[in-house]
């Protein structure tokens, strides 16, 4: 049974174009624009690393962003607030199968959307392996577990499709925007860099980008802070959400 759930959601999601779109092809364009005006060569600038080096652990970010704060909660919003899920208690597909699969097959979409980013960057920039290669794995899973959490509390708390979406875009934007995932922390003033201290995501990039370049800083409030993030998120949403 929950291997015809997961083909079931594998099915939907090849439908779902901006998922596809924006968990694949959108971090690869950004990385596309970027290296394609800077390159990868030394600069000062990133201490004799190269733009593409520390711009790709940073849109890992953003992919593992997408599918949790966006497609993950979306879907499970949809459900409920079609009935579906309050339908399935009548079938042999308990509505906690779907829940997994939702996760499972967005998580898929994560890992095929790091591969292509790290492949076009190796191929056309000429982009450096991971210093702490178990190290970035592991931070992108818990990355990835934190953005998850932080979906499974958009779901709990929309009642609709539409309040899911402008919480979804709420939490996603300033994500994306303000935590160097997409635009350096380094080029951002001080009170955007103040706003970033307070978003989990750039604590996700911080890490990623140490794990692939290495370096002498220390992790260990980003690793607390996504921990914590994943554990407050699990507990609200426990506590608030519903099946109906």
């Amino acid at each position: 049974m929950f291997f015809d759930v997961v083909a079931f959601e594998t099915k939907r999601m090849l439908r779902n174009f901006p998922s596809l779109f924006f968990g694949l092809a959108f971090p690869v364009m950004v990385l596309a624009i970027f290296g394609g005006i800077y390159g990868n060569e030394p600069s000062d600038f990133w201490d004799g690393r190269g733009t593409v080096d520390m711009s790709v652990p940073a849109y890992v970010g953003l992919v593992v962003a997408v599918a949790g704060l966006m497609s993950f909660p979306l879907g499970m919003v949809e459900y409920r607030s079609r009935g579906f899920l309050r339908r399935l208690k009548a079938t042999p597909a308990r509505p906690g199968l779907f829940l997994a699969a939702q996760v499972i097959v967005n998580a898929v979409i994560s890992v095929l959307g790091v591969g292509l980013l790290v492949g076009v960057g190796v191929v056309a920039f000429d982009l450096h392996a991971p210093a702490h290669p178990l190290a970035f794995a592991g931070i992108a899973l818990l990355s990835a577990a934190a953005m998850f959490g932080l979906g499974m509390v958009i779901a709990s708390l929309a009642s609709t499709e539409q309040t899911a979406l402008v919480i979804a875009n709420l939490v996603y934007f300033p994500m994306i925007f303000l935590t160097g995932a997409t635009v350096p922390l380094a080029l951002m003033p001080d009170a955007m860099r103040a706003i970033s201290d307070a978003l989990p995501l750039s604590y996700a990039v911080e890490a990623l980008q140490w794990a692939w370049v290495g370096g002498g800083e220390s992790i260990t409030v980003a690793l607390y802070v996504l921990g914590g993030t994943v554990a407050v998120s699990a507990a609200i949403a426990a506590w608030l959400f519903r099946w109906e």
